[in-house]
């Protein structure tokens, strides 16, 4: 029996040693408080979030384009402009797309500004001159009427079906441009020398209108004959 209790209390023993050596306990990390938006903010600076409800505040400027409402002649161009990106655009029209070069339409726009039409103060005094002639000469006869541009479809296409034209300009932005698109082919039947210059505009000036489909020269003088010349060739060329 004493050996037992010894037995027992050697045991009891042991336990409680092994017990009493607990590990230590890991050290605990530091926890990172956040940081809120609240506190981070600068106490003068207080935000006022913007209302653009009706009466509030005023809305930024944004791009409204697309819902404007545009003219009926803007509409055109676009739509036309889109359906010659898209279809197959026949060569009689697509002749007009080439025109003549900055430098060759320069030249030939200093040319024609030599042969502008007379105006009717010119007209009324070359006129008058001729009736004061005829008045103290009855064999007088008129003074002749200076080399100068025809223009306007009509006189034009008669010109050209005369064979009296030498050279043709034509527009290549008119509209319709069913009005000139069969002019190259009758130049070419006739084989009289075209060509085709940005702006109907820039035409009419030189006639003193706003717009000019197309115009020709029917003459010149000599000192502009090599002009005249290069300018043909360059037609012919292009």
């Amino acid at each position: 029996r004493s050996l037992k209790l010894q037995f027992l209390y050697l045991i009891a023993h042991l336990s409680h040693v092994t017990m009493g050596k607990v590990k230590p306990a890991a050290a605990k990390k530091p926890v990172k408080t956040a940081v809120t938006a609240e506190s981070a903010k600068n106490p003068l600076f207080v935000s006022r979030p913007k209302d653009f409800g009706v009466g509030n505040d005023i809305p930024p400027k944004r791009d409204v384009s697309r819902f404007v409402r545009w003219p009926k002649y803007i509409i055109r161009q676009r739509q036309k402009r889109v359906l010659e990106r898209r279809l197959k655009v026949p060569p009689s029209l697509n002749l007009f797309r080439s025109t003549l070069d900055k430098q060759t339409k320069a030249e030939l726009f200093k040319l024609l500004a030599k042969y502008k039409p007379e105006t009717d103060k010119e007209r009324t005094e070359r006129l008058t001159k001729d009736a004061a002639a005829k008045k103290a000469d009855a064999k007088a006869t008129a003074s002749k009427k200076r080399a100068m541009v025809k223009f306007g479809i009509q006189q034009v296409t008669r010109m050209i079906e005369e064979k009296r034209a030498k050279l043709v300009v034509i527009a290549h932005d008119v509209d319709p441009i069913e009005i000139v698109v069969w002019l190259p082919a009758l130049c070419k039947a006739q084989g009289i020398p075209y060509c085709i210059v940005k702006g109907k505009a820039a035409l009419g000036r030189l006639v003193g209108m706003k717009t000019t489909t197309c115009l020709c020269l029917d003459a010149v003088n000599n000192e502009d004959n090599s002009t005249f010349a290069k300018m043909t060739d360059a037609c012919n060329s292009g």
